[in-house]
């Protein structure tokens, strides 16, 4: 009997395996980091092959430190970073170029030209977005446009598209040989093709961004199995798929319309389930699918994205050398009492929720001759829970539901600082799970549900725990004189480009 299941959890900037226990306990992982290809000012590449490859060793290793063979494995769950586009080739898998990610900002000026009709807001009433390049639709068209014959063999079936996790598991089931070619509705609603009441391809919207349909995946629900892992995993059901931000919602248990998480991550992703109906965003939020489990109804969601979150320590760490690595951010944040007046807005591809500007650009503001790297340290931390606290602040405005408790996952999470102060910026208790790795484990949930592994959701809800909870401590003329700050702050930021 398969004692546990597996996740691939393929992130913006390196892909894991882990392996969960029943009560969703972490058994072994293994991660690899791949490169972040930069070609051009606002291009942001991943190689796809070289993604596949880390995957396939990530699963061999986690499997070998813990002795566990495939037979351990009751089945396989796949999340990944979202928007993240790919094309290859049917016959050979080869890509036909580098994946755009997420934070490619190159179909700006498609993004501009589909405005000039109707603005950005024209497809959000069947798609839940606004246009911008953030999502895949445009940029599979850029593909298509620039990649020598790419849009011929896309109509006659030949060239495949998809996100990552559409990539992962037409390889894991065979590639070439057979494998499934398909994509979840939360990845799929990250297309800006797909249609949030039919959950299916819109064909008005693949006509007016010339998508051929022969290449898209059959769109399936987060949770059943789509069919088994072949080679050395063989015969191990491939059964849930969410995308990275959906996974997290699950991980978290936020089963209930009202529950709210936030995970820190490359970006910062905050999103509240609103049940069985779309809910549509007045104030800057995207109206997204949260999960739908098998032939279960479909559970929506709102969702704040911010593209700089973690990013700004990478950027401190590898373009200025104010620190050596990630984690000596904190100390270096402790050593001062507070910001010193600095104030650092991070939109180096534009400003995501709730602004959308795609013109923003980001600033260090507030400098003085007492500034020190310390307080740019401490500023960088703060730029994350301003923005979170803007999110936040759409969500109560869109919904009228004041959140309890933010449950709070991702890798910036260990640093208590930024979540004493995110606590008290918002005003609202913050949580960390006992498990912190909840995207993954949102997608073994997804996959242990579809094959009977967990019961249901009940018991996914009495597997989370606190590990520890932050609450607000700070007076509130001091906070709204912070936020104030914040705000003058992000108005000096927009429109900074033409």
């Amino acid at each position: 009997m398969a004692h546990y299941v597996g996740a691939i959890d393929q992130g913006t900037t390196s892909s894991r395996f882990i392996v969960f226990d029943k009560v969703g306990s972490i058994v072994s992982v293994a991660q690899k980091e791949h490169e972040q290809i930069y070609p051009g000012p606002g291009h942001v590449e991943h190689d796809p092959l070289e993604i596949w490859r880390n995957t396939q060793g990530v699963i061999e290793q986690a499997l070998a430190r813990k002795g566990l063979s495939p037979r351990d494995l009751a089945a396989i769950g796949i999340t990944n970073q979202r928007e993240t586009t790919l094309i290859w080739d049917r016959r050979t898998g080869r890509p036909l170029y580098n994946a755009l990610v997420w934070q490619d900002t190159r179909v700006d000026p498609v993004v501009e030209e589909f405005a000039r009709d109707g603005g950005h807001d024209r497809l959000r009433d069947r798609t839940g977005l606004p246009l911008a390049s953030y999502f895949s639709g445009l940029k599979l068209r850029w593909l298509l446009d620039n990649v020598p014959g790419a849009r011929e063999r896309a109509a006659a079936g030949d060239v495949l598209f998809g996100n990552i996790d559409t990539w992962l598991v037409w390889n894991l089931t065979g590639g070439v040989r057979g494998g499934c070619h398909i994509t979840d509705v939360t990845n799929a609603s990250r297309t800006q093709l797909m249609n949030l009441g039919s959950l299916a391809w819109d064909e008005e919207i693949l006509n007016l961004f010339d998508i051929p349909r022969a290449c898209l995946p059959q769109i399936r629900s987060s949770s059943e199995v789509y069919g088994e892992a072949a080679d050395g995993l063989a015969g191990v059901p491939i059964a849930g798929i969410l995308g990275d931000q959906q996974a997290a919602l699950v991980g978290q248990a936020c089963f209930r319309q009202g529950e709210a998480k936030n995970t820190y991550g490359t970006g910062c992703f905050m999103l509240m389930n609103t049940g069985e109906t779309p809910y549509p965003s007045k104030c800057g939020l995207l109206t997204t699918v949260g999960y739908r489990f098998g032939q279960a109804r479909t559970v929506y969601a709102l969702e704040g994205s911010i593209a700089i979150a973690g990013a700004l320590v990478q950027w401190l760490r590898d373009n200025l050398g104010i620190i050596g690595s990630s984690a000596e951010i904190e100390t270096l944040a402790r050593g001062v009492d507070d910001n010193g007046g600095v104030t650092i807005v991070p939109a180096f591809s534009g400003l995501y929720a709730p602004h959308w500007n795609a013109h923003a650009r980001g600033l260090i503001g507030g400098l003085t001759r007492f500034a020190n790297k310390g307080h740019i340290g401490r500023a960088a931390l703060e730029a994350t829970a301003f923005q979170t606290r803007e999110v936040l602040d759409a969500m109560t405005k869109d919904t009228g539901i004041a959140v309890k408790e933010l449950r709070t996952d991702g890798g910036m999470v260990v640093n208590e600082l930024l979540m004493q102060f995110q606590a008290d910026i918002l005003n609202v208790p913050v949580v960390r799970p006992r498990v912190i790795e909840t995207t993954a484990l949102g997608a073994a949930y997804a996959a242990g549900l579809a094959t009977g592994f967990w019961s249901g959701t009940d018991e996914l809800v009495r597997n989370w725990a606190v590990d520890r909870r932050w609450n607000p401590a700070m007076d509130a003329a001091r906070r709204e004189r912070l936020n104030a700050v914040w705000d003058r702050a992000v108005a000096r930021s927009l429109d900074w480009t033409d």
